[in-house]
């Protein structure tokens, strides 16, 4: 007589899956219910038409289930193979892609093409959208801005000395081939940050110091200083004229011209060699500290998000990744908003 189980098999198995996957609390439910992603898909459409050729063919997949593709894929950090195995084997993340009961899963391709198509313009047209619904049910810039940078890593390059001279100087090697060289990122550069080396590019927000959304992004290479970037990210529509700063965007001229439009500036003071902070400003940055530190949380968001790392080469992809990450937090955002019930004021 063979052992007793406590395995019982029922042809109706996925659905009572289902059922226990939605009283258990699928979060892929509460993002649904928060954001618009009709209008995230319209909004993809004015800036990147499908394309539809006039010859037939297979048609292309709605571009709200792209959307909805991306977003997860960019809230997890996952490649396009990785994001094609998650969409086969996750009836959750089917139901919320729109694919259930649906054969043909959109694959690797299909995923890497819609990101070609909708490009930079398309991701700039998801944040914008992004801030927009939340700007809609009224949180909108207040309590001050803070801008603030962080490193985003990509696979390093093992390239020899001569190689990096010649790179340097605007021109790839003479001996890679066509296929290395499009797997050479000649673009990201190195810094050193707290003793540590970093290979990538680099990241500025402006986030509103009450709701901690971004506003505004510039991106760069890792080894650009901050500094040329605060005044692309300055948002001039937040309701405090308040603006906090770390020491790396300390600058005499900045801070007149700031005070000059009617600014109150926090940005911390930065020691000389031969002239160390005084009591008194190392009072002062410490106060600052307090309210410039809520924009590491948005950095520590990044990390939760699949880590900060991106598998790119060159700048243009690394600012769609980017933008994509900030509009994958700016959603996060909204979605606590709502779950959480806090109604803007």
């Amino acid at each position: 007589m063979p052992p007793r189980s406590a395995l019982k098999k029922d042809k109706l198995a996925a659905e009572y899956h289902r059922r226990k996957i939605d009283e258990l609390g699928d979060p892929l439910l509460v993002l649904d219910k928060y954001v618009d992603f009709s209008a995230l898909a319209d909004t993809v459409d004015r800036v990147a038409p499908r394309i539809i050729s006039p010859k037939g063919g297979r048609p292309p997949f709605p571009t709200e289930v792209m959307v909805r593709i991306i977003i997860l894929k960019h809230f997890h950090n996952l490649s396009d193979e990785k994001m094609e195995y998650q969409l086969l084997d996750r009836m959750s993340w089917q139901r919320f892609c729109r694919l259930t009961d649906v054969i043909n899963i959109p694959d690797r391709n299909t995923i890497w093409y819609f990101e070609k198509r909708i490009g930079q313009e398309g991701a700039r047209a998801l944040f914008d959208e992004a801030k927009h619904q939340l700007s809609a049910q009224g949180f909108i810039p207040r309590g001050g801005q803070i801008i603030d940078a962080t490193l985003i890593p990509v696979p390093k390059q093992h390239n020899k000395k001569e190689e990096n001279e010649q790179i340097r100087q605007g021109n790839p090697p003479d001996v890679w081939t066509k296929n290395k060289r499009c797997q050479k990122d000649t673009e990201a550069t190195w810094t050193k940050k707290h003793g540590k080396r970093y290979f990538g590019y680099k990241l500025t927000i402006n986030v509103d110091a009450k709701y901690k959304v971004i506003r505004h992004i510039a991106t760069g290479t890792a080894s650009a200083h901050d500094s040329p970037f605060f005044e692309a990210v300055l948002d001039r529509s937040n309701t405090s004229r308040d603006i906090y700063a770390d020491k790396g965007y300390a600058s005499q001229t900045r801070e007149q011209a700031l005070k000059e439009q009617g600014y109150r500036v926090h940005i911390q003071r930065k020691g000389l060699r031969n002239k160390p902070l005084s009591t008194c400003q190392k009072g002062r940055n410490k106060k600052i500290v307090k309210t410039r530190a809520r924009v590491e949380h948005i950095f520590g968001s990044f990390s939760q998000m699949g880590d900060k790392f991106i598998r790119t080469v060159g700048q243009l992809r690394a600012n769609f990744m980017m933008t994509l990450k900030a509009t994958c937090y700016d959603l996060q955002r909204l979605v606590y908003f709502g779950k959480s019930s806090i109604h803007a004021f």
